[in-house]
């Protein structure tokens, strides 16, 4: 399986498990462009924190790593990549390119 879809796999199984726990209304879409965090996002803040722990978590176990989302680097970067799932899978797969380079 491509990386791209395992990363799409994992983010959407952290989507469900994410959404299991929330009340109808607030949860997230499983599509690219579901906006995450943000004005347009509808995600409280503990909620998404728990949404990038769930990420983090079966990422590693799919991957096999030990890979941390949030980081001091974010701040920097001009584009978040929390904007919607798919600018967090583009940056989840910076991350493994990385770790996998090093």
């Amino acid at each position: 399986m491509a990386t791209d879809e395992r990363i799409l796999k994992a983010v959407y199984a952290a989507v469900d498990d994410l959404n299991a726990q929330l009340p109808k209304g607030v949860q997230v879409d499983k599509s690219l462009d579901a906006p995450l965090y943000g004005t347009a996002g509808k995600l409280e803040s503990l909620d998404f924190v728990t949404l990038i722990m769930e990420v983090e978590e079966k990422v590693n176990a799919e991957f096999g790593t030990d890979i941390t989302i949030a980081d001091d680097n974010l701040l920097s970067k001009e584009k978040s990549p929390f904007s919607t799932l798919r600018t967090l899978i583009e940056y989840l797969h910076e991350l493994l390119n990385k770790e996998a380079a090093a």
